[in-house]
């Protein structure tokens, strides 16, 4: 099966195609560079279906070569997580390339543009199929210099600082992904994949991390290799990047949401056994992922940019994504990673299609309509009401109150029902806003949106993860590792419940023409977290006064030194 090496090696020849034409060749070149991006995804959807049949795939391109007492060595490793991650990224690029050959054609760097995005598929269609981690490590720093060189219009101030501080943002987070490397290569002698996670389990290694506490091995390499992937997925607080590196064209971000921000999860996925042995790391990624889609969702709302309001909303999506990892639904992730990945890339490039239609007429949008006052339907209310507080009370009382079924016992049916509640929720939510059909059909769409969601994700319980993990023992040793205190889950459905509730009261008494009456001190707080959340929490201000008591500090060294040589 050597030629599954071609696959991921075939938008190289798209670079070097469009590369041999001059000026004026330019678009016959670009248009006949599709074609081995297209056979790309071809090639991954054969891919899949013969890893599928099969099993995984291990192509050395040569054997470890002992370099300074390191080993290094290349190859492909492609299971069902590699080729599903393929199929994905080749069917997008795919897209975006051909979007991109008539949206860009008029730019003066088009041929650099064209031949950037097919360099791109290149490394990431080679990042997840790498066979070991310093391999995928390598093609993870080369996305770091892409996302730099594919902010395009350097010329404009505005974005050569959001290029600079995208670079310098993921630098942080790979110097802790290269640590994390260096130290399993120390404590278990291996980087790949299957030996590193054999190697792991069979022997447990303790660390000295302070007088007196000691921290797992596989917990220590598992929070640094998560720390270098939350910096790529734009994990609360390092996601400032993104915001700033919104200049870029629409055709780049939506290959960057839909490809490359995607990698933190991917890494955790790829890594999932290793992190199955450390609830720790398992526990800090929930935190991290519940805090970064809050504040990502919360910031979203806060936005009047197109781009800003899709960055913020993908820096939540990310953190949902995590969430889902840290809680051990790792193939819920990929599925989310999936779902998202394919919906943002197009509805950022119908974004572009928005901007560039406004910038042609000013009076785009063309202004709203002045509301009429529209009736309260007392069927469309009731039904969404309690259709959204189903879940809840199947979750709290079916699983593991009336029936007494123990939370560890029952941790992946428990998740999965709370991402359903979660996510049918939202969209029953969004429904009420539809007035112009009767409400018989909108209670409708609500009741057929919840048993979409619901059979959508019972799908994705069932056979995505059967697909990606067939061990079941395996599916429950993550839901295990990752389970949490029963009274620490029922207090986070009892807290969304809440919320829920607030919200349709909010909905009818705003429908009544009735205001809920609040404290001014409650006004003034929800306006000082409007400012405060309008302006990314000033983090971006915190991190530049930052950055100056450094340069200050290290400015002070160096005239002491140079006051000592002289």
């Amino acid at each position: 099966m050597v030629w599954l090496i071609a696959v991921p090696l075939l938008p190289l020849l798209t670079v070097l195609l469009i590369a041999a034409g001059d000026r004026a060749q330019e678009e016959q070149h670009v248009r006949l560079g599709a074609l081995p991006i297209v056979a790309a995804f071809l090639g991954s959807i054969a891919t899949l279906g013969l890893v599928s049949a099969d099993g995984p795939l291990t192509i050395r391109l040569y054997d470890p070569t002992a370099l300074a007492g390191f080993t290094l060595p290349l190859g492909f490793h492609i299971d069902r997580l590699s080729a599903v991650m393929m199929a994905l990224i080749s069917l997008v690029s795919t897209i975006i390339y051909l979007y991109s050959s008539r949206y860009m054609y008029q730019d003066r760097h088009y041929r650099r543009y064209m031949g950037l995005i097919a360099f791109t598929t290149f490394v990431l269609l080679c990042m997840v199929s790498s066979a070991n981690l310093l391999m995928l490590f390598v093609f993870w720093q080369i996305l770091s210099w892409l996302l730099f060189l594919l902010a395009h219009n350097h010329a404009h101030a505005a974005t050569l600082e959001g290029a600079c501080k995208t670079f310098w943002f993921l630098r942080v987070g790979d110097v802790a992904f290269l640590a994390g490397i260096a130290l399993a290569s120390s404590l278990y002698g291996t980087i790949e994949f299957q030996e590193l996670f054999a190697r792991a389990a069979a022997a447990p290694v303790a660390l000295a991390f302070l007088p007196g506490l000691d921290i797992d091995g596989a917990t220590a390499v598992a929070l640094l290799i998560f720390f270098g992937g939350m910096s790529k997925s734009a994990q609360f607080p390092i996601h400032v990047w993104l915001p700033s590196s919104l200049y870029a064209p629409t055709p780049v971000h939506a290959l960057l949401h839909a490809g490359i921000i995607n990698a933190g999860g991917f890494l955790m996925n790829r890594l999932a056994p290793l992190y199955g042995l450390s609830p720790t790391a398992l526990h800090v990624a929930f935190v991290i992922g519940t805090l970064t889609a809050i504040l990502g969702a919360t910031m979203m709302l806060t936005q009047n940019d197109i781009k800003k309001t899709l960055g913020f909303s993908t820096i939540g999506q990310m953190g949902y994504m995590i969430m889902e990892c840290g809680l051990g639904a790792f193939s819920l992730a990929v599925f989310h990673l999936i779902a998202h990945g394919i919906f943002k890339a197009t509805v950022f490039l119908n974004c572009g299609n928005v901007i560039h239609k406004a910038r042609q007429e000013p009076s785009f949008p063309h202004p709203a309509r002045e509301e009429e006052d529209r009736p309260f339907s007392p069927l469309t209310w009731s039904t969404g009401f309690f259709t959204t507080l189903f879940l809840p009370l199947v979750i709290l009382l079916g699983t593991h109150g009336i029936l007494r079924i123990p939370l560890l016992e029952s941790q992946g049916t428990v998740i999965f029902l709370f991402f359903i509640w979660v996510t049918s929720s939202q969209a029953i939510l969004s429904l009420t806003r539809i007035h112009e059909v009767a409400s018989w059909k909108v209670s409708l769409a609500m009741l057929m949106t919840l048993v979409l969601v619901l059979f959508t994700y019972l799908f994705a319980a069932e056979r995505f993860t059967h697909f990606l993990y067939p061990n079941p023992d395996e599916v429950a040793g993550y839901f295990k590792a990752a389970a949490l205190p029963g009274r620490l889950f029922d207090l986070m459905v009892v807290g969304m419940t809440s919320l829920t509730i607030l919200g349709w009261v909010y909905l009818y008494a705003r429908a009544h023409g009735r205001t809920i009456r609040m404290p001014m001190w409650v006004e003034s707080l929800f306006a000082t977290l409007y400012v405060l959340f309008m302006n990314r929490l000033y983090v971006d201000v915190i991190y530049a006064k930052l950055g100056q008591a450094l340069l200050h500090v290290a400015s002070r060294f160096e005239r002491l030194a140079a006051g000592r040589r002289g």
